[in-house]
């Protein structure tokens, strides 16, 4: 990706290959969260789901293949300007640590700036993750929905506990974001470096790559706190007064350290995938832009 590339094309084809990325592992992510925020069975009971296929077979059964998709229009309507602000938090990152606009940062200062483009994509992520859980935790059949829809969802919070409750979870997607970004820009960068020729050019193969790996370590490192973030979000008002701390403690307790990777499984399947299809997604919108408005 030239710097010579203007704003706007990076704006448009970061917005497409975000819609591309949601589209690709919308399904998995839904999975994930009902995973996350099944409860905990009685002994001697059969759980909810057994796991990742089991989860998916049930979904489908019950609600078909648009259950899958359930909270996809949060996503995507903010896909656009989170990664904008993602792109621009770490370009600004990097300048903020440079001496020279040519100068190499190590792996200590690109994940530092990485972890800051994290804090800039939070305040459009928050919401849009907290309408997203309560709208993919819904079951289909015959059980009653609460929320008819993300505009719906939005409503009833609001109503409910005003902008408090529209950003709920907030510190716990911050506490997510922040390091589990930093990790991904460094293993990107990192990537692209080692595969890039004399000239500096990376092929699309090796930048597919980059972005796939880097999807997969950005889990390994935000996948506890993500669980955290997705049991705060869909409980019920006044059940974790002390937020992300009360859901930490409740879980040690009752399901140990190893609840904080449950929906690892569909993480890791849609993690790949999805970040190679942001990438391809924003090689080839950006040749059509560079083909139908090269003055853009």
């Amino acid at each position: 990706m030239s710097d010579q590339v203007s704003p706007v094309k990076y704006f448009l084809c970061g917005g497409f290959g975000g819609i591309c990325t949601v589209v690709t592992g919308h399904p998995l992510d839904t999975i994930k969260v009902r995973l996350q925020t099944m409860p905990v069975p009685e002994k001697g009971v059969e759980p909810l789901y057994r796991g990742t296929f089991d989860c998916a077979k049930k979904t489908v059964q019950r609600e078909g293949f648009r259950g899958l998709y359930k909270g996809m229009t949060a996503p995507i309507t903010g896909v656009a300007p989170i990664f904008a602000m993602s792109f621009f938090g770490f370009g600004l990152g990097k300048r903020l640590q440079q001496n020279t606009p040519d100068e190499v940062l190590s792996p200590v200062q690109l994940f530092a700036a990485g972890a800051f483009s994290g804090v800039f994509t939070t305040t459009v992520m928050a919401p849009g993750e907290r309408i997203k859980c309560l709208l993919q935790i819904q079951q289909g059949g015959n059980s009653p929905q609460k929320y008819s829809g993300m505009t719906d969802c939005a409503k009833q919070l609001y109503r409910e506990g005003g902008i408090r409750s529209i950003y709920k979870g907030a510190c716990a997607t911050l506490l997510r974001d922040v390091p589990a970004s930093g990790m991904y820009f460094l293993t990107y960068d990192w990537i692209k470096s080692y595969f890039a020729d004399e000239q500096g050019k990376v092929s699309l193969w090796a930048t597919i790559f980059a972005g796939g790996m880097a999807g997969i370590n950005n889990w390994v490192v935000g996948m506890p706190a993500d669980v955290l973030k997705s049991r705060l979000q869909t409980a019920p008002e006044g059940t974790y007064k002390n937020g992300i701390r009360d859901v930490f403690r409740e879980l040690m307790k009752k399901e140990g350290p190893t609840a904080l990777y449950k929906g690892v499984t569909p993480v890791m399947l849609r993690a790949f995938p999805a970040n190679a299809a942001c990438f391809i997604g924003f090689e080839v919108f950006m040749k059509f832009l560079n083909w139908c408005a090269p003055n853009l």
